[in-house]
């Protein structure tokens, strides 16, 4: 990274946009004021400083991410860069495995027939119904 993209003041929400958590400056900003990011494990708005060695906690679907906040930017840069911004906790890694094996497990494990119809168990649907409706 080039001296121009650091900056000793950083907004929560364009931090989070350079880091490549979201995909906008937007959506950042719309996940700080619902409550899905935490900074020092307090609620904050999305024109709060961040400040390296702050702790942030964000959830962005079922992932749920605790990082350390190592450098700042407010410039958008490629994914590797971004990746340098901040480091993952190991509890955060393990804890992210451990959801996804949950999940993984969970749908070998749901029974074949519930939720959503299969595409060969909707023509049947639509068979019966326009027999029946003729």
């Amino acid at each position: 990274m080039t001296d121009t993209t650091l900056s000793p003041k950083v907004r929560l929400d364009k931090w989070l946009w350079a880091a490549r958590f979201f995909k906008t400056r937007n959506l950042a900003t719309e996940a700080i004021t619902g409550g899905k990011v935490h900074l020092n494990h307090q609620r904050v708005k999305p024109a709060k400083e961040v400040h390296i060695g702050d702790e942030l906690i964000i959830r962005t679907g079922y992932i749920e991410r605790t990082v350390i906040v190592q450098a700042l930017s407010i410039q958008r840069r490629p994914a590797v860069e971004a990746a340098l911004l901040y480091a993952e906790t190991v509890a955060s890694i393990e804890k992210r495995q451990q959801d996804s094996e949950l999940r993984r497990q969970e749908a070998a494990l749901r029974p074949r027939g519930s939720g959503r119809p299969t595409k060969k168990e909707r023509r049947h649907i639509h068979q019966f119904i326009q027999k029946n409706s003729s």
